[in-house]
């Protein structure tokens, strides 16, 4: 491999893990918020309000279950990245929550939707970041792409909605199977979620142009 290529990967494994860290980071924000977190993050958080075990692991344990779906029917999208966001962004998330809650205690309702703000901007950030280096895709992700380009159902959004509304619907049974209430199902569910589901598009892109894809090819590259 020449020692260009070689640069160009080790900067694309810098930027997936950046990526992955600050994505982390800003779940831990969007748990203090507690006005709702993305899609699969709500079905997270109903199985760790059932399932007595550090979220770090259950999220190792969940992605690995999803990881062997996606290495049984098509294994071209795991990539480095896939495994940098399977074993780190759980536990990254789980310390930054623990840490917030001793910073950020009793938010009031202005302060949570400040903290919404910030997880969505870092977030897009973030992904801007992972997305660009395109060094495989998270477990979650690879789902809809595999029964869009594999097994060839449907188009990629409306199958991205269905699994999206698969995840909240689960996160939100096996909170309440947990003993959580209705009144409480938006602090996993809510505003959050509409935003990271259907609104965080357009400002990952400007990340992407702005930042990402210059950090990549050099400053003054148009690609």
């Amino acid at each position: 491999m020449k020692k260009e290529n070689i640069q160009i990967l080790m900067k694309r494994i810098a930027m997936s893990l950046f990526g992955v860290i600050i994505c982390a980071i800003s779940v831990g924000i969007f748990k203090i918020a507690a006005l709702g977190v993305d899609p699969f993050q709500s079905f997270m958080a109903g199985l760790d309000a059932l399932v007595p075990i550090e979220f770090g692991n259950l999220y190792v344990i969940s992605n690995a279950v999803l990881l062997l779906f996606a290495l049984v029917f098509d294994r071209h999208y795991i990539g480095i990245a896939t495994f940098i966001n399977l074993f780190l962004l759980g536990y990254i998330t789980q310390y930054t929550y623990a840490f917030l809650q001793t910073v950020i205690v009793n938010p009031s309702m202005v302060v949570r939707v400040l903290c919404l703000v910030i997880a969505v901007v870092i977030i897009c950030f973030g992904s801007a970041f992972y997305m660009t280096a395109d060094l495989g895709v998270s477990t979650y992700d690879a789902v809809a792409l595999i029964i869009v380009n594999t097994w060839k159902k449907g188009k990629f959004q409306y199958v991205r909605i269905m699994t999206d509304l698969v995840c909240v619907s689960l996160g939100a049974a096996l909170f309440l199977l947990a003993g959580g209430t209705v009144m409480q199902i938006p602090t996993i569910i809510g505003v959050g979620t509409i935003i990271t589901a259907f609104f965080m598009g357009p400002l990952i892109e400007f990340f992407n142009v702005k930042i990402a894809r210059p950090f990549l090819h050099g400053k003054n590259s148009s690609i």
